[in-house]
């Protein structure tokens, strides 16, 4: 006999970050609650790699309609960073992998977060490369929203959007963008930040957070040794408080790195012959990586 088919959950974002899950109630038995026919279920979140017990999060399953039950995460749960995978749970019976059914992503597409000084909250929902249900999962605050990215031989120049800050206008005054190498933690290339006012008038109603940078990719060339070297990039206000990532975040897609892709040009180095371009790292967050260039073929 062959295995029962695992459970698949539709799933509904909000604009605030929540998330709805609805799947279908299993029917009455032992694995689903007790004799006389009542159940208990529960959606179970498990962050990925993590062996803490606490890094597990259950929300209740209360029917919703004919033979469906529904959970709710909503945006004011906290949920850390990270991959957590999604099961089921009923009664005392081993948690069970969902498998993605219907997602409605709509209201994540071009999200416009209000203004707050709270952590911006980003979940998206996701399926693995074993067709599980999985979520990504972000808390920033601030947070520095990575727009068009225009880069050329001599550089990068990128747009983006602070958001999580009280006076968006203040903070970008005097800010800078920080490439911080890896393989070099103390070493830092700093470049001067613009504050732009954006053409879309409710966006400009919103108050100057609007912002744009070029970073030459030679200053980085300069510091090049060989092999692979990343650049993280952060918006640092003047002040010295803290600083916000560059990401690309609001949206539906979970991971940018395969669907958001740019050129690598030739770069002139001291060290070899280089290349440089910006890429999106398994967590969204923005780089620029140097590494040598291949040699003309022929």
């Amino acid at each position: 006999m062959s295995a029962p088919a695992p459970p698949r959950a539709d799933c509904i974002a909000d604009s605030a970050g929540g998330l709805t899950f609805d799947l279908d109630a299993p029917a009455p038995g032992p694995a689903s609650g007790d004799a006389s026919g009542h159940w208990s279920a529960a959606l179970v979140l498990r962050r990925r790699g993590s062996d803490d017990e606490a890094e597990e999060v259950r929300l209740p399953l209360a029917p919703d309609g004919e033979g469906r039950l529904r959970a709710v995460l909503p945006s004011t749960v906290a949920l850390p960073e990270g991959r957590w995978d999604v099961y089921v749970a009923f009664a005392d019976a081993e948690p069970r992998r969902l498998v993605p059914g219907l997602a409605d992503l709509r209201s994540l597409v071009d999200r416009r977060p209000g203004p707050s000084t709270s952590p911006l909250t980003v979940r998206i929902p996701y399926a693995t490369k074993h067709g599980n249900l999985s979520l990504r999962s972000w808390l920033r605050g601030p947070h520095a929203e990575a727009g068009d990215l225009h880069p050329d031989a001599s550089g990068l120049t990128a747009h983006g959007r602070l958001h999580r800050v009280a006076d968006p206008a203040a903070w970008l005054e005097g800010a800078v963008v920080e490439a911080r190498c890896r393989r070099a933690p103390d070493l830092v290339v700093t470049v001067p930040v613009t504050r732009e006012e954006p053409a879309d008038e409710a966006l400009a109603e919103e108050g100057g957070q609007d912002f744009s940078f070029t970073l030459d990719y030679g200053l980085l060339a300069a510091e090049w040794r060989g092999g692979l070297d990343v650049w993280d990039l952060w918006l640092c206000p003047a002040d010295g408080s803290a600083p916000a990532r560059v990401a690309r975040l609001l949206d539906d897609v979970a991971d940018k790195q395969q669907i958001f892709t740019y050129p690598v040009l030739p770069v002139d180095a001291e060290y070899a012959p280089a290349q440089a371009g910006p890429y999106y790292t398994a967590d969204n967050d923005l780089a620029v990586r140097i590494e040598e260039r291949p040699p003309v073929a022929g």
